[in-house]
Formats: C-alpha cells, structure tokens, sequence
C-alpha cells in the first residue's frame, strides 16, 4: 500500500473545507446580491421620480402661512393650532428623492424590508416602488430566514460546543477532586492495615481459570470460522461479477476523480439545516446573558456617530434585533450602520435563539401545571367518590 503523499492530503483536506462551506456561503452571498439588485432598482425608481405638488401639500402651506401671519396670538392658542397640523405632515413633502433615495439609503431600505424591521420613515411614494416593494419582500423575507437559519445552526453548533466543553471541564476538576480525596482516605486505610499488619489474600481457583481459557478458545475458534465464511462469500463473488474496466477502477480510486460522494454529502448538509438549532439545550440565563453582551456592545460603539446616548443606543439595538422597528430614534448616519449588517444577522439570530429557549421553559412549564391541576383534580374527584 502506498502511503498518500502530503501534497495530495492538503488538497483533499481543503476540498473537504470548500464544499463545508460552500452552502452557508452560497446563502450569504445570495442574501448580498439580492441586496443589491434592491438598492440599484428602488434609487433608480424612487430617486428619479418627479416632485408634485399635492392638494394636501398645498392646503398644508396655505395653513402654515396663515398661522405665521398672526404670531402675535397668546402662545398657547398658537400652539393649539400649529400642533395639529404638523401630525399631518408627511416627511416625503420636505426629503429630496435624489439624497435621501442614494445607492447606500437604498440598500439601508432593503435591509429594513426583507429583516422585517421596518423602521417607518423611509418608504415608496410611487405606485411601481409600492409594488415592486411587495415583490422584493415576498422573496426577500423567506431568503432572509433560510440564512437566519443556516446561521443558527452555526450559533447552536458554537454554543453547544463551547458548553458541553465547560461542563467537562467542570466534571474533569470534580473528579481530580475526588480522586485526591480517594487517594487520601486509600493511603490512611493502607497506613491503618499495615499497622495491625492485616493481609489480605485473594487467590484464583483453578476451575475460574479453565473457564476463562475455554471461554477465549471458544472465541477465537468462531472468528475464524467466520472469517473463513467471509472469504468463501468474496471468492465466489469474484468470479459470479462481470469484468470491470481498469479505467473506470482507476477513477472510482482516485477521491478527486470521484465527486459523486462529495456532492452527495454537500445535497445531505442542506437538508440538515436548523437541525442543530433544534437540538441546542443550553441554560436560558446565560442565553440571556448572551444577548444583553451582544447588544451592550453595539450600544457602546453606536453614540460614536449618532447623537444618542448608551440607552437610547441599547434600546434602538433592541427594537432592531427584534424586528420591532418603532422608528421613534432616526439615524442621522444609517450608512454607517450598514457596517453592522452582519452584526444584524447575527444579533437577530442570537434573540431568536433565546426565544426559542424560552418559548421551550415555557412549553415545560405549562405542561408541569396541567400535569399538576390533573393530578389535584383526580384527587380531589376520588375525594368526592369516597364521601
């Protein structure tokens, strides 16, 4: 047999690695261009489209010029006034299209449409942006989940890992522990018996002996037995077979010939996706402990650029990653945070998870109370009966 040289290991090794990674990158990078493609075809039709002047723009105006005009009016009545009418305006009456429709507020506005935030302050004005909109995000939204997913899986796997590796390491620490305490208590026991000179003897009978040597005889007489019989079935296998070709041997022997296997296996990892997030069995505490790290970190990044302070930045890190998107706290620069968008994935994957970890307590939980009410109930029924 000749041993494979280090040449050909290294290229089988990163084969191996190409193919594991290939569908969470194909995912990925799916997920960008359809980004993209959103923000070229969205800063073309809604920056391009023509400024009009509405009836309720224009009544709005005229309503604005007549309040200016008495400014002389008690405060509060002018208040009253004004108020009112600024709920009405609409913020696609004073944005220039061309600024506020760039490439990058685009593609800001496709990241809030297929994660489902939504933040509310940039939307379509036009009849083709509206509609192309839902389009976008009918196949948009469950791209996005397919990559929320394979992320998962990648989270989970990473989570597990990393705890069932600290509970060893907690078991190794306890069991080094009771071994020490093992070997002390052995050590004063031996101490003990050589000091009222106690011998223990435990000698093996010769009956014991001959069953253990028939026993291994029996043994090794039926594995030759059976490797015998599996010669035999090879043999005749051998000549019943039709001739194969050498070329088609020398292909099915060479791995980098034969891609069948491979492309097999890499069919097989897609239809285990979020098999692992199922799986995942950690502690809800530290999940939660988890989450509030990620987004303390954001929160302490975001003030840098925008004029919030850390909580305002945690809660608009939290409304994000929940895809609640209230829109109450705008960002002056959402271009930058376009630099976080893989913090996004990641961060609405890691809410998810802890969701799921605790909509699973919760399952737990409510089975536990309708076990327990069952079991008063039957009690108290055999109460009743019995009265």
């Amino acid at each position: 047999m000749e041993r494979t040289s280090p040449p050909r290991q290294n290229k089988r090794s990163c084969t191996r690695l190409f193919w594991a990674v290939f569908p969470h990158a194909c995912f990925l990078s799916s997920l960008v261009i359809y980004a993209l493609l959103g923000a070229v075809m969205f800063s073309h039709i809604e920056g391009n489209r023509k400024i009009t002047e509405s009836k309720e723009y224009e009544d709005f105006m005229h309503s604005l010029w007549n309040i200016s005009q008495n400014l002389s009016e008690v405060k509060e009545l002018f208040k009253n006034k004004t108020v009112p009418l600024l709920k009405d305006a609409r913020s696609e009456w004073f944005a220039n299209p061309k600024e506020q429709w760039s490439f990058l507020g685009s593609l800001f506005f496709c990241c809030t449409v297929f994660t489902t935030v939504g933040y509310g302050h940039t939307y379509p004005i036009t009849k083709l942006g509206k509609y192309l909109c839902m389009l976008y995000a009918f196949f948009g939204i469950p791209l996005m989940f397919l990559v929320l997913t394979d992320m998962g899986d990648i989270l989970a796997t990473i989570l597990s890992k990393s705890y069932n590796e600290f509970r060893k390491l907690q078991s190794k620490i306890l069991t080094c522990k009771l071994c020490c305490k093992k070997n002390r208590d052995t050590k004063d026991g031996m101490s003990l018996l050589m000091k009222h000179r106690i011998v223990i003897h435990e000698p093996l009978s010769i009956t014991e002996v001959l069953k253990s040597q028939s026993s291994v005889i029996k043994k090794s007489q039926q594995c030759r037995n059976a490797e015998i019989f599996e010669m035999l079935i090879a043999r005749e296998n051998q000549y019943l077979a039709p001739p194969v070709n050498k070329k088609l041997e020398r292909w099915s022997s060479c791995p980098e010939l034969d891609r069948r296997k491979m492309m097999s296996h890499v069919i097989d990892n897609f239809d285990k996706i979020g098999k692992e997030l199922e799986k995942l069995d950690v502690p809800i505490i530290l999940m939660a402990l988890i989450v509030f790290a990620y987004i303390s970190c954001a929160a302490a990044i975001l003030p840098n650029w925008e004029k919030m302070n850390f909580e305002e930045a945690f809660y608009f890190c939290f409304i994000t990653l929940t895809t609640i998107g209230f829109g109450d706290i705008h960002l002056q620069h959402p271009n930058f945070f376009l630099f976080f968008s893989l913090y996004i994935v990641i961060g609405m994957e890691t809410v998810i998870i802890a969701f799921k970890l605790g909509q699973d307590r919760l399952i737990s939980f409510y089975k536990n109370l309708i076990s327990y009410f069952a079991i008063v109930f039957n009690h108290l029924a055999k109460l009743v009966l019995m009265r």
